[in-house]
């Protein structure tokens, strides 16, 4: 009797809840940030649309794609929250609506035609179904959906992927039929955040020249940070934008294309918190604290320099940050950026565009990156040699006049080698590059980053095995890179900007690996330069870049012979400390090949998988079937989980070209990097299985020798995009970034999810 009246009640409650209007912020976004926003995010949001937030659905989509390399003009912007204030704005803008119609809705009919044509649970997809990031989006408005759907039956949504749930999709088809109602405020900082966010406008908008010169100096350098105060304990992030109005009052976003442009009237630099759902790929976090605050005041007002007045924003002091800037000592601007080297690079490498080919495709798979002292940087101790190279230092970009490319790019080319000769001769005639020239100052000093074709990640720390190349930047090649490809790149722009930002970055990554060539004996300097500038790139070499110095000795005295691999080991020795990422897998020199610091089952689990690490293609040829970022979540006995990272590095001739990448692809030198975190933003692939499994898993691998060996082992245990299990196990690789470090967690992309 008990149990028919407790299902009676319960009977009740649900039907009073569905008899009362449904709450977006309560009942909808969890849903949409569970099945949607892994590819409904960012600026490769399928057309446009960003599921992360109420002012998202909003929005709504449109046909026109940001990613549109051919593009002869500049489109217009479309950032959410920034360039347009309300739906009759975004409207004026070209985006659509998706949610007017109730059941006529465009959600409605994609979420009905997803239900009515689900993936197999288990199966792979049709291999006709295009699931590429490069697909084409078709976009269809209300009138056109259903010759669209007739035509693309598996398109819709979640797109190509396990679906909703019955109460999922129940409950967003009651909140559409209820008119779709939009509820919520934006976040609040607490009192903690509030007081802090004083303290930092206070120094942000002092008045007098010298003091808004350093606050549009630090406004251009953190204006892409998800910024948090007092660890962020309280999970919120903030931006820091441009406002027409001061603090005290409410934000009013000055919505320049750049952070650099002219914002024509009075600035105040504010602090608001970031809204929508934090997703990875974009969580560039940095910390604000009384400590940096303080650091601040240290770094740029300790001295007696001053500034007379105060630059304008014309296009000549927006391609050369170090004239605009000259007035603050250099050793200031780039010590902020050492502090916090890891930000800095990650902003230009992994990038907020969510889709980055036109920048990753001139870097290796795989490089460590070191950085030079201040106290051994010319440009930072001579003053005379400063004031010679600054007007050589100007960044290409500003002027996009696609008649105009060949003359301007030939031009800033020139520019660039005149001060790579001015350097080198300078550089010679300097104190020889030794340990203390490599700058030591905090763990940021090492970063290892990873490439996996239009997307790459940083991590503090010396990952995987010794790379075929490294980069030793300077503060000239540190602060071009974030202009060239943070400050200035405008992911909206034409194909002339964005061809000069791709080929200018391609002579700053020659430049780093130049210069860490001044480490190496002066010998071995050519051979190294030709490995890593093989067949066509022997070509670029004799175009483009500057020639290397092959006479000034280096004061570190390595061994002839493998003097880069020497080198490696000596840095790992005298740097250990600094090293926030050891890696006991990828350069296992004795037997034991696994963390230290964990329970000895998990320690047996690292030693099995540690004999996949740093291995080449010719000794398992499983890497040719793998995809360039796998995860493998590992489900141990006594419960828990350990996640790993499962990298594939592939190998190039050269990376100097803009086009014909396939061509200089040297598939046989791919190797795995193996590593127990999770690495990527874009996982490719997942395999999950019991601790009992390893061995088997780990042995199938090492045995796979074809496309159906490889098939086998998805079917034991891969996880695929029809899996049941798949929305489960995809986050729980987020919750296990949460678990580990809660700052920068977020929700991954399943856009570059393979079909495999």
């Amino acid at each position: 009797m008990l149990n028919i009246f407790l299902l009676l009640a319960s009977a009740l409650v649900s039907l009073s809840l569905s008899a009362s209007p449904l709450s977006f912020t309560r009942d909808v976004q969890p849903i949409l940030t569970q099945k949607c926003v892994a590819c409904h995010a960012c600026y490769d949001a399928p057309c446009q649309l960003n599921l992360g937030s109420g002012e998202g659905i909003q929005r709504g989509a449109s046909r026109v794609s940001v990613y549109n390399g051919a593009r002869t003009q500049a489109q217009a912007t479309t950032r959410l929250f920034v360039d347009a204030r309300d739906e009759a704005g975004w409207r004026a803008r070209g985006f659509h609506s998706v949610l007017g119609g109730g059941d006529a809705a465009l959600v409605a009919r994609m979420l009905e035609l997803g239900r009515r044509h689900a993936p197999l649970p288990g199966a792979k997809l049709a291999e006709d179904l295009d699931i590429g990031i490069n697909r084409a989006n078709q976009c269809p408005q209300p009138e056109q959906f259903e010759a669209f759907a007739a035509k693309n039956p598996g398109a819709g949504m979640p797109f190509a992927v396990s679906g909703l749930t019955d109460d999922e999709y129940a409950t967003l088809r009651q909140w559409l039929a209820e008119g779709a109602t939009l509820d919520g405020q934006p976040p609040q900082a607490n009192a903690s955040e509030a007081a802090q966010i004083a303290s930092w406008e206070a120094l942000l908008n002092r008045p007098g020249a010298r003091e808004q010169l350093v606050a549009r100096w630090l406004y251009e350098h953190l204006f892409l940070a998800h910024l948090y105060f007092d660890k962020g304990a309280s999970g919120r992030f903030f931006e820091l934008v441009r406002s027409r109005r001061p603090s005290g009052e409410p934000v009013d976003v000055i919505a320049t294309r750049r952070p650099n442009d002219d914002p024509g009237t009075a600035v105040f630099y504010r602090l608001r918190p970031i809204q929508g759902v934090i997703v990875h790929k974009t969580h560039i976090t940095y910390a604000l604290t009384p400590r940096k605050l303080k650091r601040v005041e240290d770094l740029f007002f300790a001295g007696d320099w001053a500034a007379d007045e105060l630059p304008g924003y014309g296009p000549q002091r927006r391609a050369n940050p170090f004239e605009t800037f000259a007035a603050i000592p250099a050793r200031a601007r780039y010590q902020f950026m050492l502090d916090d080297a890891e930000y800095f690079v990650r902003t230009f490498i992994r990038g907020p565009v969510c889709r980055g080919q036109i920048a990753t495709d001139v870097i290796r798979d795989q490089f460590w990156t070191l950085f030079q002292d201040p106290g051994h940087d010319l440009y930072v101790t001579d003053a005379a040699y400063r004031e010679r190279v600054t007007p050589l230092l100007t960044l290409p970009g500003l002027h996009d006049d696609l008649a105009q490319l060949p003359l301007l790019w030939r031009a800033y080319l020139s520019k660039r080698n005149a001060y790579a000769a001015e350097r080198r001769a300078a550089y010679a005639q300097a104190p020889r590059p030794s340990w203390s020239h490599i700058w030591a100052g905090n763990d940021d000093a090492l970063l290892t980053v990873f490439r996996q074709h239009d997307s790459a990640s940083v991590s503090k720390g010396l990952i995987g095995a010794v790379p075929q190349t490294l980069w030793w930047m300077d503060y000239p090649l540190l602060e071009r890179t974030y202009y060239a490809l943070v400050v200035n790149f405008d992911v909206f722009g034409n194909v002339s900007h964005q061809a000069q930002t791709r080929l200018y970055f391609d002579l700053i990554r020659n430049g780093a690996e130049q210069n860490f060539l001044r480490l190496m004996p002066a010998a071995e300097r050519e051979a190294l330069l030709d490995d890593w500038y093989q067949y066509s790139g022997k070509l670029k070499l004799w175009l483009n870049y500057a020639a290397i110095d092959q006479q000034t000795p280096s004061g570190l005295h390595l061994p002839e012979g493998d003097a880069k691999g020497a080198f490696a080991a000596r840095l790992l020795e005298r740097y250990g400390t600094l090293n926030a990422r050891p890696d006991p897998f990828n350069r296992c020199a004795e037997w034991r090949c696994y963390r230290p610091g964990v329970s000895t089952n998990v320690q047996q689990i690292d030693q099995r998988l540690s004999s996949l690490a740093a291995r080449p293609l010719a000794v398992l040829p499983v890497i040719e079937f793998l995809p360039e970022a796998t995860l493998l979540r590992v489900e141990l006995d006594g419960g828990g989980r350990e996640v790993y990272s499962l990298l594939r590095n592939r190998a190039h001739s050269n990376v100097a070209f803009m086009i014909g990448e396939s061509l200089r692809y040297q598939a046989e030198k791919d190797t795995l990097t193996l590593y127990p975190e999770v690495l990527t933003s874009y996982p490719n692939f997942l395999f999950s299985l019991r601790e009992g499994e390893v061995n088997a898993f780990v042995a199938s691998l090492q045995q796979a020798r074809s496309a159906a060996d490889f098939e086998h082992i998805v079917q034991r245990w891969g996880v695929r995009r029809s899996d049941p299990r798949f929305w489960s196990l995809f986050h729980d690789l987020a919750a296990h970034i949460r678990e580990h470090e809660p700052v920068e967690a977020g929700v991954l992309d399943m856009n570059r999810y393979q079909n495999l």
